[in-house]
């Protein structure tokens, strides 16, 4: 069993289908059986450090801690890097997500996907429904907007490297201050320290630049595929939906439309914010952890 790098994580490891070494963060005790353990899976570039704080208060809360296991995607974090970009893909981190949830010894989960892990979520629903208890998408759906996807690639692509941790806030400032109004300085330190690694003190990218190759492939002149028959594999599994007041990426005609096609998802908007909510921030992870609780008694 790895170390605890801390006393509030443990670091998890295992092998992807095609040997490569995925990593990520273990929260809790391995002793609570009687209670389904979360899985987290974090954006498109993004890593397990961004659920660090909503990790810590599901495995420490006094009425019912749970295990939590934050996941880094191939080529994010500390996974390892594909040669192949073109296995920067959902169904292939679908896959990778499996392999990592039977290697934590888990049946059954209830899962939180932020963006890209939203589309894992519905992916794995297609690929293995009888793993998935309960689904949070955060700021996700079937359809993606092209105004939001285009702005995220072109800020990814213009992204300066900073030089130092105040430059790394001043940059995601410029970059999504307009969409995160109701952020504090602490949360932006926050944000800045989960999305770049410290290298000497200095901020790095996280991510493998074979990743940007796959997001620059991505024709924007062409209609983006949709999620539609995969998002309907959760039909049946209590679902809570989290939008971003400002976000760009996930428009509130689909969250409206996708409460069509679920009887019973819960919706929360989320003011101040855009793409993607952070989950840690005001009455969220009070709300998530009220979401766990019920919905299965309620479904």
């Amino acid at each position: 069993m790895p170390e605890a790098n801390n006393h509030e994580y443990v670091d998890f490891e295992c092998l992807s289908a095609d040997g490569l070494a995925l990593r990520g963060r273990r929260y809790g005790s391995r002793d609570w059986h009687d209670r389904l353990p979360v899985v987290c899976l974090a954006g498109l570039t993004r890593n397990s450090a961004d659920f660090h704080k909503l990790a810590l208060y599901l495995s420490t809360h006094p009425k019912h801690p749970r295990q939590v296991l934050s996941l880094d995607y191939r080529g994010r974090g500390l996974s390892d890097f594909d040669k192949n970009w073109e296995n920067y893909n959902p169904l292939v981190e679908a896959a990778d997500t499996i392999s990592a949830i039977e290697a934590a010894g888990f049946e059954e989960v209830s899962l939180i996907g932020t963006s890209r892990g939203g589309l894992i979520a519905m992916v794995l629903a297609a690929l293995r429904p009888g793993i998935l208890k309960q689904v949070i998408l955060n700021d996700i759906g079937p359809e993606i907007d092209g105004v939001g996807w285009a702005r995220i690639k072109t800020s990814l692509q213009r992204m300066r490297e900073p030089s130092s941790w105040e430059e790394a806030v001043e940059i995601l400032r410029d970059n999504f201050g307009s969409q995160f109004t109701g952020l504090s300085d602490v949360d932006w330190m926050d944000h800045a320290r989960a999305t770049f690694r410290d290298e000497n003190g200095k901020p790095e990218r996280n991510f493998d630049e074979g990743l940007m190759t796959s997001i620059k492939a991505q024709n924007l002149d062409q209609e983006l595929p949709t999620f539609w028959p995969q998002f309907d594999g959760l039909r049946h599994t209590p679902l809570l939906v989290i939008r971003g007041e400002n976000s760009d990426l996930f428009s509130a005609e689909t969250l409206e439309k996708m409460g069509t096609r679920h009887p019973d998802m819960q919706e929360i908007t989320v003011e101040g914010q855009g793409h993607a909510p952070i989950l840690h921030t005001g009455k969220l992870p009070e709300q998530i952890f009220e979401f766990l609780e019920t919905s299965l008694t309620h479904h």
